[in-house]
């Protein structure tokens, strides 16, 4: 009857030196959090090793632009031997807190996003997209269904409108301009509405819940040879799309990518490797950025308040 006060006794003292021995073995060691984190987000290269993630402002829509950009993608990697990621995001300022803030290291971006990256310092830009012309500009355009009784973009007074992302170039800022030119303010259109981006502008149109809407040029123009929508006004040329990079990237793969993108032949030589690049605003390919041609989009936005928070009606 004893014998199990004894078996307990040693099987508590042989734990004890167990775990005093793992004790005595595992000293915790000091991490400052506080510094771990900010080193982490500041070092984009520490995100992934031998990983470059790019991100772009959504346009056609998710599926779409993923499908585009993933062969884009491919041909880069092909091209420079580094691998690349896509970072998606659906709004446009993302994109551009995302390369400002290094978590992404190259993206595709709007003549407005870029101005608006330059003012919040961090984003620098590589090359702009050529048009089917080969010049580094594009278009928007204003457009109702077919059969509509709007004409002009004078009609448009008292209309409701959609416009496409609130921080969208050829989705908001020059249809804006359009409008005003026009002698329509936004207070003088009975609604208007920020879809997100140029297939939902479309497709707001179309089913009637909008008079008139705003959007990319290559797009309108093939959806109204389908004879799915009717355009009203195509803008004037403005500075094209770019391709920008985070300043802490290293300066040899900026050279070694920004060689590849001006490499890039897509209705040549790599018309088979891209996937619908035709749709994109630079089916031409790219040339080498003249920041000076982006002072009329940065007039215009400050003008619009959308270098800040919120956009002025």
């Amino acid at each position: 009857m004893n014998v199990y006060p004894k078996i307990l006794t040693t099987l508590l003292f042989c734990s004890f030196l167990i775990f005093s021995g793992c004790a005595e073995k595992e000293t915790p060691k000091k991490v400052s959090l506080n510094k771990k984190v900010p080193e982490t987000i500041r070092k984009i290269g520490e995100v992934e090793k031998n990983t470059l993630y790019f991100g772009f402002d959504l346009r056609l829509g998710p599926k779409e632009d993923v499908k585009i950009y993933s062969s884009f993608l491919r041909y880069l990697e092909n091209t420079t031997g580094y691998r690349f990621r896509i970072r998606f995001s659906e709004r446009y300022e993302d994109t551009v807190d995302n390369l400002r803030n290094g978590i992404t290291h190259f993206a595709a971006i709007g003549p407005l996003s870029f101005v608006i990256g330059r003012e919040r310092n961090g984003i620098k830009c590589m090359v702009s997209g050529l048009n089917e012309k080969k010049k580094p500009e594009y278009h928007a355009v204003i457009f109702t269904r077919p059969g509509s009784k709007i004409e002009n973009v004078g009609d448009l007074k008292g209309k409701t409108f959609a416009f496409g992302a609130r921080y969208s170039t050829q989705g908001h800022l020059i249809p804006r301009k359009m409008l005003e030119d026009a002698g329509i303010t936004l207070k003088e259109l009975r609604h208007y509405v920020f879809t997100g981006f140029h297939s939902n502008t479309v497709r707001a149109v179309l089913n009637g819940e909008f008079d008139a809407g705003g959007m990319q040029d290559y797009l309108a123009k093939s959806l109204e040879r389908e004879g799915k929508i009717k355009i009203i006004k195509i803008s004037e040329p403005f500075p094209s799309s770019l391709i920008c990079y985070n300043t802490t990237v290293d300066r040899n793969i900026v050279e070694t990518v920004r060689s590849a993108l001006l490499y890039l032949y897509p209705t040549g030589n790599h018309k088979d490797v891209l996937v619908n690049w035709d749709k994109t605003e630079m089916p031409e390919g790219f040339t080498p950025v003249n920041e000076s041609d982006y002072e009329v989009i940065r007039a215009l936005a400050g003008k619009y308040g959308l270098l800040g928070n919120e956009a002025k009606d």
